[in-house]
């Protein structure tokens, strides 16, 4: 973002945009708000991201903040726009634990395989409720990943659904699946070792992984 906002970097020898989680900005004006104004309110910056987005050989993750940032960037993202704004947690604190979540079939090029897929993956947000403007909007959404419960049935409560978001919704993506946003945090166990319990089938490998390896197949 410095390089972006003093003209060091304008994202054009870039292929693939991963805003990551983390209390970016510490979080100011709520749910990666101040980031995502750092972009919209500086023209250079959001020139450079406008163009990343339109380019057909791009590719962008958000995970957690860097969800609830792209989110307030869908004006500049095409086939976002009926994407959720992420707010409060319906428990109003906190929430840090294993959860499940399953992928759903969506044109996401970063989840190209992987639905039906119900797999064990690390929360740590407290503003990740999905919130739509209203029904319209959200009939539009794409969704791409949701809660489920022990039984694979959707996360309707908590804590199964850490946040309370609608039909457990936990990922979206764009119109033609170039730009993929999430609450969980993938990052934190696409390696078995990094899960707190495994089935013994599983290699060194977890299936998180195979996000990294399509953005890898995505960026030629």
């Amino acid at each position: 973002m410095s390089d972006i906002l003093t003209g060091r970097d304008d994202l054009t020898s870039h292929v693939g945009l991963a805003a990551c989680g983390g209390f970016s900005y510490g979080d100011v004006l709520g749910a990666a708000g101040g980031w995502a104004k750092g972009v919209l309110f500086h023209p250079a910056a959001r020139e450079a991201f406008a163009a990343f987005f339109a380019r057909p050989d791009t590719f962008s993750l958000g995970i957690c903040n860097g969800c609830q940032m792209l989110a307030q960037l869908k004006e500049l993202i095409p086939g976002a726009q009926a994407w959720p704004r992420f707010v409060k947690n319906r428990s109003e604190q906190f929430e840090a634990r294993v959860s499940t979540v399953e992928i759903l079939d969506s044109p996401s090029v970063l989840l190209a395989g992987m639905a039906g897929s119900r797999l064990p993956v690390a929360v740590a947000h407290g503003e990740g409720r999905a919130l739509f403007d209203d029904d319209a909007q959200h009939s539009l959404a794409i969704l791409s990943g949701r809660f489920v419960d022990n039984r694979g049935a959707v996360a309707r409560t908590y804590p199964a659904n850490p946040n309370g978001s609608p039909q457990g919704i936990t990922a979206l993506t764009s119109t033609d699946g170039r730009a993929t946003i999430m609450m969980p945090h993938p990052e934190r166990v696409f390696r078995t070792i990094t899960n707190s319990w495994t089935p013994s089938d599983w290699g060194p490998d977890g299936p998180w992984l195979r996000l990294f390896r399509n953005a890898r197949v995505f960026a030629g």
